[in-house]
């Protein structure tokens, strides 16, 4: 679904991705890790075409990602922002449909709201939140409607970024296991990135390992343990001592 050959990004001297080759398979949930500064959202955003690459190839369904295919791939996508990103001066239902709302395609008012409320069940909020505003809502409540945002269109591809970051272990808990039961039953191909072990261990089928803007390792979720890359084993074991610097 997604690959990158030998991409590269700087910002003035700072070089962020040093040649990242990386692919997504349809329908796999992949996971990359990585410390603060390692360029995991400047990937996300090279994928999304929110950044330039200054080098290397992004193929998206195996197609060059051009303006118009990027276009038609970005139809098929659906997100989940770190801060949540909901409208202050949107109700939640309003938020959870505002794609549906708009474009080719667009729903009516009505049949948008019923699709917002189809997604809130599924995400475990009831319809008495439906007409509450963003601010009248716990950290973990508006994640979860940013998750029924994410997948309001129903899409082939989904990426999370940071999905549970500023929740406590409960409602993160929570958040893992909706996101790896509804990537399943929608068959969706997913990419997260996140520095959150717990997260990589409930949600991945594969985790790739970025550090100093290179792919330091792939593979299954189930062999990290195994793994013999001493960056790898810094990292989802939370080591001071190793290649890793501590401060940044």
């Amino acid at each position: 679904m997604i690959e990158l050959s030998g991409v590269h990004k700087a910002f003035g001297a700072k070089q962020v991705l040093r040649g990242i080759d990386l692919s997504v398979a349809t329908g796999e949930s992949l996971v990359v890790i990585g410390g603060s500064g390692s360029g995991k959202s400047v990937l996300l955003k090279c994928i999304l075409g929110l950044v330039a690459p200054d080098a290397g190839r992004i193929l998206l369904d195996g197609e060059d990602a051009g303006r118009a295919e990027r276009d038609a791939f970005l139809a098929r996508f659906g997100m989940l922002f770190q801060g949540g990103a909901l409208f202050d001066s949107l109700t939640v239902w309003q938020n959870v449909s505002f794609r549906l709302l708009r474009g080719p395609g667009k729903l009516s008012r009505v049949a948008a709201r019923d699709r917002a409320m189809e997604k809130l069940a599924r995400v475990g909020l009831g319809s008495e939140v439906a007409d509450l505003y963003p601010a009248q809502l716990s950290g973990g409540m508006q994640k979860r409607v940013g998750l029924a945002r994410a997948i309001a269109a129903e899409p082939e591809i989904i990426f999370f970024d940071e999905p549970t970051t500023g929740l406590d272990p409960i409602m993160a808990g929570v958040i893992n296991t909706l996101i790896r039961g509804i990537v399943t039953e929608m068959g969706a191909t997913a990419v997260t990135i996140t520095h959150d072990m717990t997260s990589v261990r409930a949600i991945a089928d594969r985790v790739a390992m970025l550090h100093e803007g290179v792919i330091r390792w792939v593979g299954p979720a189930a062999g990290m343990d195994e793994a013999d890359d001493p960056c790898l084993q810094q990292f989802i074991h939370g080591r001071a001592e190793g290649p890793i610097a501590s401060v940044r």
